[in-house]
């Protein structure tokens, strides 16, 4: 299965072993932790309402741009748990980074995590559709194996790979 439900971002499906993966692009770093959380829910569910749920906010730290990027999945599949909603149709409105000799890591792409003390953050909204309402599967938790976040080949844009267990 692939989605592309945003100009900018994309992503796959993939199978893996007991678990899924999910592939992703986007054309900015906001874009493809989006892509992956997409990946995410479709993961979860094949046929998401497209009217039902409230969109919320969520805010995620972590001490580097891959940390980042598992700890707000893990904090999606958190939230999916104890608010009983699937989070659907994800907007990262904005990643901070540490700074990095007057740029910051995310706009350089560089590959320095900065300051040690520093930590990177995501300010991010979902729609939440209640589980109540549609057939979906369990996936239990974001994993490190295989985790890739990185510029594309082309110089243009990111792309990352995911494991999930399910």
């Amino acid at each position: 299965m692939t989605g592309d439900r945003s100009p900018g971002q994309a992503f796959e499906l993939r199978d893996h072993t007991a678990d899924i993966a999910v592939a992703a692009t986007g054309d900015t770093l906001e874009r493809v932790f989006a892509a992956v959380a997409d990946g995410l829910a479709a993961a979860s569910c094949d046929d998401i309402p497209g009217e039902t749920g409230e969109r919320f906010s969520l805010s995620v730290t972590a001490e580097s741009r891959e940390a980042l990027l598992f700890d707000y999945l893990d904090e999606l599949i958190y939230l999916r748990d104890v608010r009983n909603e699937l989070p659907v149709e994800h907007r990262v409105e904005r990643i901070e980074s540490p700074e990095v000799e007057g740029a910051t890591a995310a706009v350089t792409g560089t590959d320095d995590e900065g300051d040690a003390d520093a930590d990177w953050s995501l300010e991010a909204t979902a729609r939440g559709v209640p589980l109540a309402e549609i057939d979906a599967r369990e996936v239990k938790a974001v994993t490190y194996s295989e985790m890739r976040l990185e510029r594309a080949s082309d110089g243009e844009g990111w792309e990352a790979y995911v494991v999930f267990d399910v």
